[in-house]
Order: structure tokens, then C-alpha cells, then sequence
């Protein structure tokens, strides 16, 4: 059995692929019949997912260890090459949509891979390129300034990762001394972070102009392949944010500030939520791998299969160390029909939602890896973010695993995060499309818009002096603004359909549970709001439904006493 490290990598010959690539293309194109148009379709797939697997180990690889040379070298290969061969994708798609059996070829592969092939059309032209490649660069480049951080904490160098551990010590002045060497790092670094962004929006917005869009707005929403919503829905979802969750937090921070016994909660306290200490996992990282293969064999048939999959191929890095880039991330290896997890445990309850959060996204295109279309191994990412949710709720049975007698803290904790993460989706939501909206703000004027937008959805919040963070600088922390616009308030859309299920796995888990097994074997291949019908799951945009999902929630938080955990 070939495991991870084995998997071979050679730089793709990109002048061969090309030529091949083109002389499938034409084949596509001159089918004299269905079955020689299917035929030089799967041939296409094949050559794009060989093209992927090489990009994907690249990345991992990159990530693992952002000192390596080799694969910083390949990352600046692939940075440069793929935005190129996007126009030869961009060709096939426009090929797929006037195809003469595009009829028998919908029939055989559904409507939703030509909706994608539209709105890719839409989204790219060959004048784009030198822009794409430009942005790869910078991307790279604020992932290495993360990375770089070695921050010297009681004694010893520190990753960010590794410093977020102390931002859950019991002791106060522990994480206020954590806080302000994390947050010193960025406010070290803030003109490097403001430069890149500056130069990211305003590339965006060229690219959008090229296309014959206003701004960058509307081109995102293509991006992120919105096919049955837009931004004026995403702004009602908001609004409804505002209005039924944004309260409820403030209750919820109300009852920590009380909990843990301080006059006023500042910003190193939210991460603190009890006077006895936070629930943490009872033992190190292999441990909790093996807690994690009990977890799974007894949630389902499906998942024991699936971990030991992971366990068999060495599909996980897991530990935060030197160089390592920071973060968390689920990617898929085609080739291999192989998910690759890549987080950075620290001794927290985080690394527990990594076993199930990005387990979730694993167990999802593991569940749907024998389609022959690689548009549907993954769903679009809001639909992603309802199998990796909903997965950290499917396994609150098993926390007693990894938690002990604390497993209700954490539960406590978890749901209350969960609950009170959604405001903040939606501030970095409105953020973005106010900065895209204005490409000629200045670095001032968007960290002006941030601490509005802080005032709005987080009025909670109190930075206790803190020049940087006063001054609208805590957005630098936030990847998916720099690396996928738009990419966020798909996490808070997906956690209301994972809050039903949830509920529904509190009052039915077999049924529940088999409709979350549906919408991982559906991948892909339907739209944001059909998978979730799909899915028996209520559209979070439909009126009521924010208020009547988080309703079972407060009841279920008020019944605890979290005072006596």
C-alpha cells in the first residue's frame, strides 16, 4: 500500500500536457458521436486530475515546511503555470456548453457541472493572466510572513499556533502577556500585510474591469460559484445575523465575563471560558489519532472505514512545529482517490475540531471520489462547510474520549463558539464587500471600515488599549481575506444547516445521519440550496429560519450550569 510520503512528485512537463490537453480538446470538439465525446471527456479529466494531484502535493508539501527549497521552488512553478492552463479549461468549458450533445451530455452528468462551466466562462479571459500569476505570488507571500513568525514566550521560541495555547491559561496575566506578543507580531509586520492586501484588491479589481465587471464584487460571487444566491440575499442573511444572533452573543459573553469572575471581559479573556479552565484533550497527539479510530468506528460503518483509509497512508500532518505554515486545511489528492489533512495542534480543545472539522471535509470526498467529474469530488464551499460542521456535532457522543469528566465543558464551549462565530463571519462578509466596492481605500480607511463593522457585529468586544488592535489591524489574522474573497460567510451559512442537524441528531440520529451520508455522497454535483433540500436542511435564507435554529440552542445552553463546570 503506498503511503503519503511515497507518493511520487516529478515537475509536469508542461509543453507536453498542453499538446495533449489540445489534442483531447479537439477531439471533444469533433465527436462524431456521444460515445467519442464521453470518451475524450474522461480523457480531459484524467489529464486535469494527474495536473491537480502534482499541484496538491506541491502545496502540501510546501506547507509542511515553508523552509524547504525544492517545494518553494515547485510552489512558484505552479503559482506561474496554472493560471495559464486555466485558459485551456476555460476552452473545454466553453467547448462542454456548445457541445452537440450537450443534451445527452447533461442527461448523462447533471445540470450543475455546465451551470459551473458558465459562470467559469464568465469569470476568465487570457488578458487575466499575468494578474492571476501576480496574485499567487502574494498569496504565497502572506502565507510565508505567518509562517515566519518565532515569537520568544517563558523561555522559549513560539509559533502563532503554539501562542494561542496560552490564550486559554487560567491565568490572566499569562494571556494578556500571549495576546500582546501575538498581536505585536502583526502590528510588527502591519505595513507588510497592508502592502500586500493593497496590491491583492487592486489586482482583483483590475482583473474584474478586464472582464467588463464595475468591481470585483460581482466577480467573486462567480468565483465562488453562487449559483441560486447573490450579495442581496447574503445581505438579508446578515441582516438577520444582526438582529437574532448578534444579542444572543452578547448574552453569551455576559455569562463568560461572569463565569470566569472578571470585572470586564477583554480580548485575551474570550478564548478563557471557565474559572477551572478550559477543557483540553487528556493526552498528545497519537493518542488522540487512536481516540479518533474508536470515535469513528463507533459513529458508523462508513467513517471506520474512512479513518482507517487516513491511517493506513499516513494522511495527516497534525503537529504545529518550526516553519510550518499556520492554519488548518483538507485537500484532495485525485489521483490517489486520497483526502490529506494539515493542522497544527497545541495542546487544545482545536485540535479535537480538527478530528472532526476537517475530518468532515475528508469524510465527505472520500464519500463522493468515484465520480468521473472532477467538479464534483468537492461541493461548492458553503455546501463543503455543512459536512465539516456538522461532523464536529455527529461526534459530541464521543467526547468523553478525548475529555473526560470535562466533556460537557467542552460541549458547553463548543456550541457556544459555534454559536457566537457567526457574527464575526459575517462582519469579515461585509468587510469584504466594502473594501472591493471602494479598491482606492487606503490601508487607514480599511481598518476604519473593520472597527465599525467590530462596533456592529462584535460590540462586545474591548481591546483594552491595545493601539493595533484599537486601531481596526485584528482582519490581518484572517487568511481567507487575503487568499479566497468572499470565501466566510459560507462558514456561517453552513453552520445553520449544521445546527439542524444537530437538533435533529438529538431527536433521530439514524435518520440525521443518513442524510448527512446523502449530501457527502452528492459532492458536487448540486447547487448550495438543492444539496441542502437534498439533505432535508432548511434554507438559511428563507425568513425565520436564523431565529428558529437558534432557538433549541439557547434552550439547551440555559439549562446548563455553566457556573458549576
Amino acid at each position: 500500500m503506498l503511503k503519503f510520503e511515497n507518493y511520487p512528485y516529478e515537475r509536469p512537463k508542461m509543453a507536453e500536457i498542453n499538446d495533449q490537453f489540445d489534442g483531447l480538446l479537439k477531439n471533444f470538439v469533433n465527436a462524431s458521436s456521444m460515445e467519442a465525446a464521453e470518451a475524450a471527456l474522461q480523457e480531459i479529466n484524467r489529464l486535469r486530475s494527474r495536473l491537480s494531484t502534482l499541484e496538491n502535493l506541491v502545496y502540501i508539501r510546501s506547507t509542511v515546511d515553508v523552509s524547504d527549497p525544492f517545494y518553494q521552488k515547485e510552489r512558484e512553478f505552479f503559482d506561474a503555470v496554472m493560471p495559464e492552463f486555466e485558459e485551456r479549461v476555460t476552452r473545454f468549458y466553453k467547448a462542454l456548453a456548445d457541445s452537440a450533445y450537450r443534451k445527452e451530455l447533461e442527461k448523462e452528468f447533471g445540470s450543475q457541472l455546465f451551470k459551473l462551466a458558465e459562470y467559469k466562462i464568465k469569470s476568465f479571459s487570457e488578458e487575466v493572466i499575468p494578474l492571476l500569476q501576480e496574485e499567487n505570488k502574494l498569496t504565497t507571500e502572506y502565507e510565508k510572513l505567518g509562517a515566519s513568525a518565532q515569537i520568544k514566550f517563558r523561555g522559549k521560541i513560539r509559533t502563532l499556533s503554539q501562542l494561542d495555547f496560552f490564550l486559554q491559561d487560567p491565568d490572566r496575566d499569562t494571556r494578556k502577556e500571549a495576546a500582546a506578543l501575538k498581536y505585536g507580531f502583526f502590528a510588527d509586520h502591519a505595513e507588510t500585510y497592508n502592502e500586500i492586501f493593497d496590491k491583492l484588491v487592486k489586482l482583483r479589481n483590475e482583473r474584474a474591469v478586464k472582464l467588463g465587471y464595475k468591481n470585483f464584487v460581482e466577480l467573486g460571487y462567480l468565483l465562488m460559484n453562487r449559483i441560486d444566491y447573490d450579495a442581496r440575499m447574503v445581505g438579508a442573511f446578515r441582516k438577520q445575523v444582526r438582529e437574532h444572533i448578534v444579542p444572543v452573543a452578547a448574552e453569551i459573553y455576559k455569562r463568560q465575563r461572569e463565569r470566569i469572575g472578571v470585572d470586564a471581559l477583554k480580548f485575551y479573556d474570550e478564548s478563557f471560558y471557565f474559572r477551572s479552565g478550559n477543557a483540553k484533550p487528556k493526552g498528545p497527539t497519537e493518542w488522540m489519532v487512536e481516540n479518533g479510530k474508536t470515535m469513528y468506528r463507533g459513529l458508523a460503518k462508513e467513517t471506520e472505514e474512512f479513518f482507517q483509509f487516513m491511517l493506513d497512508r499516513n494522511l495527516m500532518d497534525l503537529e504545529s512545529k518550526p516553519n510550518k505554515a499556520p492554519g488548518g486545511y483538507c485537500t484532495y489528492l485525485e489521483d490517489y482517490q486520497s483526502p490529506f489533512i494539515f493542522a497544527n495542534f497545541n495542546g487544545t480543545a482545536g485540535d479535537v475540531n480538527v478530528l472532526t472539522h476537517e475530518f468532515g471535509h475528508a469524510f465527505q470526498v472520500y464519500c463522493s471520489r468515484d465520480f468521473s467529474v472532477p467538479e464534483y469530488f468537492h461541493p461548492t464551499h458553503e455546501s463543503a462547510e455543512i459536512s465539516s460542521m456538522s461532523m464536529e456535532f455527529f461526534t459530541w457522543p464521543w467526547m468523553h474520549l478525548f475529555f473526560g469528566e470535562d466533556a460537557l465543558k467542552y460541549q458547553y464551549s463548543h456550541l457556544t463558539d459555534a454559536l457566537t462565530f457567526i457574527p464575526y463571519g459575517a462582519a469579515v462578509d461585509e468587510f469584504q464587500h466594502l473594501v472591493y466596492a471602494n479598491p482606492d481605500w487606503t490601508p487607514k480607511e480599511r481598518n476604519q471600515a473593520w472597527r465599525q463593522l467590530e462596533h456592529i457585529y462584535l460590540p462586545h468586544r474591548d481591546y483594552d488599549g491595545n493601539e493595533y488592535l484599537e486601531g481596526g489591524g485584528y482582519w490581518h489574522r484572517q487568511l481567507h481575506i487575503f487568499e479566497d474573497p468572499f470565501y466566510y460567510i459560507d462558514y456561517t451559512l453552513a453552520q445553520i444547516c449544521a445546527f439542524q442537524f444537530w437538533k435533529r441528531d438529538r431527536e433521530d440520529h439514524e435518520g440525521a445521519w443518513q442524510d448527512y451520508v446523502r449530501l457527502c455522497r452528492l459532492g458536487g454535483s448540486r447547487s448550495f440550496l438543492n444539496l441542502a433540500k437534498a439533505a432535508n436542511l432548511r434554507s438559511p435564507f428563507e425568513k425565520g429560519t436564523v431565529s428558529s435554529e437558534i432557538a433549541p440552542i439557547k434552550e439547551w445552553l440555559e439549562q446548563v450550569d455553566d457556573k458549576a463546570l
